[in-house]
């Protein structure tokens, strides 16, 4: 009878055997992700797929793609708010706004965007603040069916009021409810937010450039990633970048030991916002 350790060696065996399958058969490489979170997302879809192993559920992974669809969601990060960390969206208030007022268009790439309402908190921002009419919102995400949540703009009513505080702790100076209608059990953003916002598939881990933007936002998205695949993705997004543009990332996140280190200054330790330095433009 094997022991607790060879069973962890045999799944973690048969958890790389199923990226790798993965990979060959749809394309979507989730190799370099971290073992924590692909194992923890794994063992997920397998308690609610009837199959009794990973290497059972490779199998149907492979011959039905509702199931591959199913554990695409999974592994994909999907943990999103409205104004989410409001020190975030305070900072980008205090000290990015001012920046982004001297350009006469600006280009914004919300990567990872989920299901669509941290972008919809940067439009809110961006109206208060003036920007919204001459500003371009891309927000992408590897995952389809996130997208199509995001693209719609309706919420599940039960969340306005923690979105409503956050906005709040965010520095907004309206009343949120001047920005959705409420309708039923769900609520309907404006969609004056959403002529300025480009929703459209893109894998961070094999696409490459599309835009240059002006501020980058890529948030709780790296910490996913090992060393390797986080600093190809952050030189993806460095190259996205115009010299003196910023950069936002996620609250647990840092530049430190990173590609990017001493190529940007800090603007909010806090808030994870970073510009990149004159000169530092390689396009």
């Amino acid at each position: 009878m094997m022991d607790e350790k060879e069973l962890l060696d045999i799944e973690n065996i048969e958890i790389k055997l199923l990226l790798d399958a993965i990979y060959m058969r749809y394309g979507y490489d989730y190799r370099d992700y971290t073992l924590s979170h692909v194992k923890r997302r794994v063992l997920y879809r397998l308690e609610r797929s009837g199959c009794k192993t990973i290497s059972e559920l490779m199998s149907k992974v492979l011959y039905d793609y509702e199931t591959f669809g199913l554990l695409q969601v999974d592994l994909s990060i999907n943990v999103t708010e409205m104004f989410r960390y409001p020190q975030f969206f305070t900072d980008l208030r205090e000290k990015v706004i001012p920046m982004l007022k001297t350009y006469p268009s600006i280009k914004i790439w919300h990567a990872g965007c989920s299901t669509g309402e941290e972008v919809v908190s940067m439009a809110i921002l961006l109206k208060e603040e003036g920007l919204l009419g001459k500003s371009t919102i891309y927000a992408t995400d590897i995952n389809e069916h996130v997208l199509a949540i995001a693209e719609k703009g309706i919420y599940d009513i039960k969340h306005v009021q923690a979105w409503t505080k956050n906005y709040q702790e965010a520095g907004g100076n309206r009343s949120f409810s001047e920005y959705y209608t409420a309708k039923f059990d769900s609520v309907i953003f404006d969609q004056d937010l959403y002529d300025h916002i480009v929703f459209t598939k893109h894998n961070l881990i094999q696409d490459k450039q599309f835009i240059t933007a002006n501020l980058i936002v890529c948030r709780n998205v790296l910490i996913y990633f090992n060393k390797g695949l986080k600093n190809t993705v952050l030189d993806l997004l460095d190259d996205s970048l115009v010299a003196g543009g910023i950069l936002g990332i996620g609250s647990k996140e840092s530049l430190q030991f990173t590609s990017l280190e001493g190529k940007y200054d800090t603007l909010s330790s806090k808030g994870r916002i970073y510009k990149k330095q004159s000169g530092l433009d390689y396009e």
